[in-house]
């Protein structure tokens, strides 16, 4: 019989290799004996079960991986960084942070800032017991087995029995991205796009052979109560290594404000260098007890902050212009481009949002122009490197969807289709607004299918949705009588669980949201009620009786005049109540609570969503307004509240409290 001993010697020498495989990426011994040791380790496991331990790397493959994730709240929620993008305004966060330390200079940390997937590793005794998403921050998904199957890098036990909690980040390769994509061309798939999206769907992957075709790996840079185990960060990043957990071998740290810019201005040539994608630097002041000092807002730590490296800059050619209505007739140019990747994603149109911008750039066909992704995200043109062959754009002088001459507004910027009732792209984006999930939430009414709804003529404006039968659209493309049936029955759906709020907010009136529809709601109850209001009152005295209501102002009274007086919308409207479309807002009868008969204003970043405050607020008898009048009681103000709403508040006298007030009135 094998001795015990060994199979404790062979999980310890197994679990090393695979951390200087993984984790260092320089392996001490050959592919061959590391199968050798591993069948080897396999064997005893199954002559002797009783000796198997759960951190062996045989049982990362114990399970398959799962796709449904339970929740996971945690204590500590992981926030997000404020941004700067240049010196300056890294500067200011130093300075800022030295004021706040009464004019000590403390020790920052700075490292490489990993664009991959964050997650958070909770240890027990030194064994791994959760890996969990970083979700909305508070609440994550439990995504342990598959952590533990994928990321090889990660240990499941520590070199001691040591619990803790740490986070970071996991991440692909660049160049095992490359061959992952190589390897799924040759099999006539799709490519991914970049290693941090192809690294955050993979944790959810249900197939575990396709799993091992996507190599992940981890870096972790946080200590949670980092104070109990060391007394900066710095220190605790060196004994979590110590442990056995992968952490960046690129940290670094700086006493002074030069010594800061140099380590940044040291990173312009370093970007690219290293094995994995980075768009930035986290700066970190090191010591526990500093960061107590400084705390932290409602979103991010005062005490560290993320440089984001300047956005990356690639030249293309411009193809032409896309132009494309919007419901309120504005015609917006898009750029064409010959694709090119930008920040790892394929661009081929940048929006110009309106014509005065074309003019400015001069830009014609055949222009080649620089081009980045604005905060990452959003592809935007930077200026005309080259002069195309071809002349400069201009506005067109009829609407590009059904040829109306357009028109351009004293003071407006946007050049205008009036033919707002009969012109199809007006009324396809109208309807595709009015049926998405944060409006009317009419499952199935993509882009795609309003367009074949609006060309076929079985559409054309939202109140006709209502009157479709499922034969109707059975005879449209890819429809079948299921989904046909489908589709009607979702809308259906929609008519009878709306409200009049809800329907009112998805109408599109011009400043009125969900917050703002709830009391006009409430005050006129049915959408006909409203509708016979403006054709029994002239425009001043709608506008005064909207204006009376608690929270509405008088430029949202205008704005909703303006729209039940405009003719082709009156017309939209009548038809919407005698297709059925008139729900009724439900009465609730008012709380008898702590805020009983008085109107907040909840504005700025909380602690809790803003929906969730504003639920608490009416549920204790109060009501929410979505601007600050002189029938406003209270301003609610949490962390970058705006000056205009606290100047509204010292201009009618209302008072500003903070969400700590508020909580306290609500437990009175």
């Amino acid at each position: 019989m094998a001795d015990q001993s060994r199979y404790v010697q062979l999980v310890g020498e197994l679990t090393e290799h695979d951390r200087r495989y993984y984790v260092e990426a320089n392996p001490t011994i050959s592919d061959v004996e590391y199968d050798t040791l591993y069948k080897e380790l396999v064997a005893l496991e199954k002559a002797n079960p009783s000796w198997i331990v759960p951190w062996s790397p045989s049982q990362r493959a114990g399970h398959a991986p799962i796709s449904e994730f339970p929740k996971v709240t945690r204590a500590v929620a992981m926030l997000s960084l404020d941004n700067t993008y240049n010196e300056d305004e890294l500067k200011a966060f130093y300075d800022r942070a030295v004021k706040g330390l009464d004019g000590e200079v403390p020790v920052f940390s700075v490292e490489p800032k990993i664009d991959g997937f964050g997650i958070e590793l909770t240890y027990e005794q030194g064994l791994l017991t959760l890996a969990a998403t970083r979700g909305d921050g508070r609440i994550g998904e439990d995504v342990t087995t598959n952590v533990k199957i994928m990321v090889r890098g990660i240990p499941m036990q520590l070199r001691e029995p040591v619990s803790l909690t740490v986070r970071g980040e996991i991440y692909m390769r660049k160049d095992e991205f490359e061959e992952v994509n190589k390897a799924r061309a040759a099999r006539g798939e799709e490519t991914f796009k970049n290693p941090r999206n192809t690294a955050a769907g993979s944790i959810k992957l249900q197939d575990p052979k396709e799993a091992a075709k996507r190599p992940m790996h981890a870096i972790l840079y946080e200590v949670i109560d980092g104070e109990r185990h060391a007394s900066g960060h710095i220190s605790s990043i060196e004994l979590i290594k110590k442990l056995g957990i992968p952490t960046s071998s690129h940290n670094a740290k700086a006493s002074s404000w030069d010594e800061l810019a140099a380590l940044v201005r040291s990173w312009e040539s370093k970007r690219d260098s290293l094995v994995y994608e980075v768009d930035g630097l986290v700066i970190k002041i090191d010591d526990f007890a500093s960061r107590g000092a400084l705390g932290t807002t409602a979103k991010a730590p005062r005490w560290a902050i993320a440089y984001k490296f300047p956005a990356r800059q690639v030249s293309t050619i411009v193809k032409g212009l896309i132009l494309s209505v919007t419901r309120t007739g504005a015609v917006t140019p898009t750029a064409d481009l010959e694709p090119v990747e930008v920040s790892g994603t394929t661009v081929a149109r940048a929006t110009l949002h309106n014509w005065d911008i074309v003019a400015a750039f001069g830009m014609g066909a055949g222009d080649r122009v620089l081009l980045h992704k604005a905060g990452e995200i959003i592809p935007e043109i930077l200026q005309v490197t080259e002069k195309g062959p071809g002349p400069a754009f201009t506005v067109p002088e009829n609407c590009p969807s059904c040829q109306t001459k357009l028109i351009r507004e004293d003071g407006r910027v946007a050049w205008i289709c009036p033919n707002h009732e009969h012109c199809p792209d007006q009324q396809t984006d109208w309807i595709e607004s009015f049926a998405s999930r944060k409006q009317m939430n009419i499952d199935g009414l993509g882009e795609k299918v309003v367009r074949q709804l609006v060309e076929s003529k079985l559409v054309g404006d939202i109140a006709d949705l209502f009157v479709l039968k499922t034969e109707q659209v059975a005879g449209l493309e890819r429809f079948a009588a299921a989904s046909a049936k489908k589709l009607v029955a979702a809308i259906e759906k929609a008519r009878s669980e709306a409200t009049f709020a809800r329907l009112l907010a998805a109408l599109g009136i011009d400043l009125v949201g969900t917050v703002l529809a709830k009391p006009i709601a409430a005050k006129y109850g049915k959408l006909s009620v409203l509708r016979q209001a403006a054709k029994d009152k002239d425009s001043a005295a709608l506008i005064e009786e909207i204006d009376a209501i608690d929270g509405i102002g008088p430029a949202v009274a205008r704005a909703v005049d303006e729209f039940l007086r405009t003719p082709y919308i009156g017309n939209i409207l009548d038809k919407l109540i005698a297709n059925g479309v008139d729900p009724e807002e439900p009465v609730t009868a008012t709380a008898d609570g702590p805020l009983n008969g008085k109107t907040f204003v909840v504005t700025g970043t909380l602690t809790k969503p803003r929906a969730e405050v504003q639920k608490m607020i009416e549920a204790a008898g109060g009501k929410v307004a979505g601007s600050v009048t002189k029938k406003t009681h209270f301003l609610v103000a949490g962390e970058d509240t705006g000056k205009t709403k606290l100047e509204a508040a010292t201009k009618n006298g209302v008072a500003v409290i903070d969400e700590a007030g508020l909580m306290a009135m609500l437990s009175s």
